[in-house]
């Protein structure tokens, strides 16, 4: 391709509207253009890597055992309600009727239509265990679209599903799965870690997310620096323990005044006492019924490990007004005495003794409360959220936070969807039995901005060969003068020829120009071809990975550039 030619236009300066330097870098670079909030028109560039990354998923989930398929992006709502999603994707889900008043979706994922579509195909378990997948767009009405492709309300993702015959056979496509999913990063030039994590509206028992470590990342991973614990924060569990149970002997009550006291840091400054000597009491709407959440002070609530715990679609924090409805005292909120709600206990409330709480009285606490003697819970559970410091419940190492992008997240759905949608097979003994479900989505878009958050510095991209729209760019230099437009043509023909993708810059623009565009389009290598060097029968040639670059003879410039790109393949 020529540059001359090329659909799109590199930026001179920083796009007001980026957030993230994948997103800055995309506009910049001419590869994609904005069409509304979170929704992006991939241009040449992008949609060649786009189009790369998508190759390598198919052939590593083929290898995989898995079976393209093109679903139907239109889908009758009536799925969704069997399934129970309708309800729980909200306003995320795009909904529209048609000309005959039929309610339809554009769905954000597909466990429903591919589960139908097993169900009404699937006669047998002789026909089971199979794995289907697909790349194809979803839709998803984000309320804040940000940072280019990593949120966005239009999105291509590969969504795979396996079905078998029982857990068992589960296990097995989904550590397969998981060794593809370590591939098809690998081979896109991205590092990622797998931490364990939230099942969120997929449902399910257990999953996994593959994570691109970032600081520009909107995802909390906590990591031990001691052994390979990793999981998101949605999801991380910690050693809470601070002295054997049973150690201090239990006082009785007494209420202490406490003048416009109210926060954890200020009873703690008026009392002289440490923060897991005391009790935080949150009050929460959940469904719209209230709901306490009990916690040693030390610590903070994980709102989605609550709200999961209490199988909420809605969870949210209650307003003064609804705090001192429900019976309760804002600044001095307290489980004592209540029985009307449900009271959900974290675990850590059993790991010590005579703690302080409030007391359900304007500027007034309790001392000496104790659990489960003083108040009862309605569930128990661990609902902390993990922080940097804390002691890893898996090992005496240190628990530390770090900011990513979510790129790649595993399921195991077992029977959620087949009992719901009512999904069964004729087993050995001819009794009908649920399919046993794995679901797997990769972001294509993330994989690409991803791909730059890591592998990008101060002038620009610096693509892996392997996602990259081309491999080499030509800089034809001098363009006034024959020779060197003689020179890049044949340049530009033999590599073409050799199956070497190049972008040729035969552009009328300085060298100044064609350098920095060269740079901010990160393609592997660059070829310079200049009256200076031409004299001496020579070529420039430089990785864009590396700072300097070298000469070769003009007659060894096609065989140089093959092995340096067969080497960039084998090495990245």
């Amino acid at each position: 391709m020529k540059m001359s030619e090329l659909f799109g236009r590199t930026l001179r300066e920083d796009p007001g509207e980026a957030e993230l330097v994948s997103h800055r870098l995309l506009l910049q670079a001419g590869m994609v253009n904005r069409v509304a909030s979170g929704v992006y028109s991939y241009l040449p560039l992008a949609w060649r890597s786009i189009r790369k990354i998508e190759e390598i998923i198919r052939q590593e989930i083929d290898k995989a055992g898995g079976q393209e398929i093109k679903l139907g992006i239109l889908q009758p709502r009536d799925l969704w309600k069997l399934s129970g999603r309708d309800d729980v994707y909200g306003p995320d889900m795009l909904r529209l009727k048609d000309r005959r008043d039929r309610d339809l979706v554009l769905p954000p994922t597909n466990e429903e239509l591919i589960t139908e579509t097993v169900k009404n195909t699937i006669q047998s378990y002789r026909d089971l265990p199979i794995l289907l997948y697909q790349i194809q767009t979803k839709f998803r009405d984000e309320p804040r679209p940000r940072g280019g492709l990593i949120r966005v309300r239009e999105f291509d993702m590969m969504d795979a599903y396996s079905f078998d015959l029982d857990d068992d056979g589960l296990d097995k496509n989904y550590d397969i799965m998981v060794s593809a999913y370590k591939n098809i990063f690998r081979r896109c030039g991205i590092e990622t870690i797998v931490v364990e994590a939230d099942s969120g509206a997929i449902g399910g028992k257990d999953s996994k997310e593959f994570i691109l470590i970032t600081e520009s990342g909107e995802d909390t991973i906590v990591l031990c620096n001691n052994c390979e614990y990793a999981a998101n924060d949605e999801k991380a569990i910690f050693q809470k323990s601070i002295a054997p149970l049973n150690e201090v002997k239990e006082k009785s009550i007494k209420e202490v005044s406490t003048p416009d006291v109210k926060t954890i840091k200020e009873i703690c400054e008026f009392l002289n006492i440490s923060s897991d000597q005391t009790l935080k009491t949150i009050v929460y709407v959940a469904d719209n019924k209230p709901a306490c959440a009990v916690i040693r002070g030390d610590f903070d609530i994980n709102d989605v490990k609550l709200k999961n715990l209490l199988k909420a679609r809605e969870l949210r924090l209650a307003t003064n007004a609804e705090v001192n409805e429900f019976g309760f005292t804002v600044g001095s909120a307290s489980p004592i005495g209540i029985d009307n709600i449900t009271v959900v206990v974290d675990e850590s409330v059993r790991y010590g003794t005579n703690f302080v709480a409030g007391a359900n009285k304007v500027d007034h606490h309790l001392m000496n409360i104790n659990y489960p003697r003083d108040f009862r819970s309605h569930l128990e559970s661990d609902i902390a959220l993990a922080e940097s410091g804390f002691q890893c419940s898996l090992c005496t190492g240190t628990l530390e936070t770090r900011r990513g992008i979510e790129i790649g997240h595993v399921f195991k759905l077992g029977t959620t969807y087949s009992e719901s949608m009512q999904a069964k097979y004729p087993d050995q003994r001819g009794k009908s039995s649920n399919f046993v479900m794995g679901c797997y989505g990769i972001g294509v878009g993330r994989i690409l901005a991803g791909a730059l958050e890591q592998r990008s510095d101060e002038r620009g991209i610096i693509f892996p060969v392997s996602i990259a729209p081309y491999q080499v760019t030509i800089l034809s230099l001098n363009t006034d003068k024959v020779e060197i437009q003689d020179l890049s043509e044949k340049l530009y023909t033999d590599l073409h020829r050799a199956g070497i993708e190049v972008l040729y810059d035969d552009r009328d623009e300085t060298a100044g120009v064609k350098l920095n565009d060269s740079d901010l389009m990160g393609i592997p290598l660059r070829i310079v071809v200049s009256s200076r060097n031409l004299s001496n029968g020579e070529i420039e040639i430089k990785l864009r990975s590396e700072k300097e670059s070298s000469l070769i003879k003009i007659e060894k410039a096609c065989d140089t550039v093959t092995s340096l790109i067969s080497n960039l393949k084998t090495t990245e």
